[in-house]
């Protein structure tokens, strides 16, 4: 016999749904507003759609906080998988307590002390070296910093969990020990590398505090255009961009459902005909 949840929990369960989406489905709706105040309706419009392609500063942020994830989590992902090999790998080595609390400290760290030290370091380093000018590239090496840290957490314990053994059976076959890594290891922990890739993506495309500090002149991400019209109030084009957004993010989310499913059921599938 099957149990039934009780009342409260399915209430508990809806309520959280519903402050979670709705207000997701009222900024699609608001975005085909017709009126120029964005919490007055005044009738069903698509204007504000064109008029986005037409506002030169919004898009320009929003493909630079674009280019600024794609860069920062690519080059996190490297850094940090190599120190969750350097970890994991190598049990004992000078620094290694160093190591792990320096990868540990983002995490904990308020984002506005990292923004300051960082605004720091970069006027320091602009007066004893005349580089790095604040703009695109002091955003992406303040991005990486933090970026890196989930990239260690998170492929760390994924090769924790991996098995040695089959590295080390690829290894008395001849391969060496890159090649094992790369055929054997690598696969194992694939899943690990594209989470981490995407986590660290949009950690950077939503980033605010940091960004504000260490952006220069003309170098201004989505969030930060977004922050400083809410000052004066949102436009209604800003909303449309945002609902784009939640639809490409959705249909994300739909595409690597499918594909999930179609993997499993590829794999249920070929473990029936093993059974065979």
């Amino acid at each position: 016999m099957e149990r039934r949840a009780p009342a409260g929990l399915l209430t508990v369960l809806f309520t959280g749904i519903a402050l979670l989406y709705l207000p997701i489905v009222v900024l699609i709706a608001f975005s085909f507003n017709a009126s120029p105040l964005v919490n007055v309706w005044g009738g069903f419009s698509t204007a504000w759609y064109g008029k986005l392609l037409e506002n030169r500063q919004l898009l320009d942020a929003a493909l630079l906080s674009v280019e600024v994830a794609a860069s920062a989590s690519s080059v996190a992902l490297l850094l940090g998988t190599l120190a969750a090999i350097a970890l994991v790998r190598m049990r004992r080595f000078p620094g290694r307590m160093l190591l792990t609390g320096m990868v540990n400290a983002p995490l904990v760290m308020p984002e506005i002390i990292t923004g300051i030290t960082q605004l720091l370091l970069f006027v320091s380093m602009l007066q004893f070296f005349g580089w790095p000018h604040r703009g695109y590239l002091t955003i992406v090496l303040s991005h990486v910093t933090f970026c890196t840290a989930y990239v260690t957490i998170t492929v760390q314990s994924r090769l924790q969990a991996a098995d040695r053994s089959l590295e080390e059976a690829a290894q008395d076959l001849g391969a060496g020990p890159a090649r094992a890594f790369i055929d054997v290891t690598l696969p194992i922990i694939a899943p690990a590398l594209i989470s981490s890739w995407l986590l660290c993506f949009t950690l950077s495309l939503d980033d605010l505090v940091i960004s504000s500090f260490v952006a220069g002149p003309g170098a201004s991400t989505l969030p930060m255009i977004i922050y400083s019209k809410v000052k004066l109030g949102v436009s209604p084009d800003v909303n449309a961009l945002a609902s784009l957004i939640v639809c490409a993010v959705g249909a994300c989310v739909l595409v690597a459902g499918y594909l999930m499913s179609r993997g499993q059921q590829r794999r249920e599938m070929e473990a029936r005909l093993a059974e065979r």
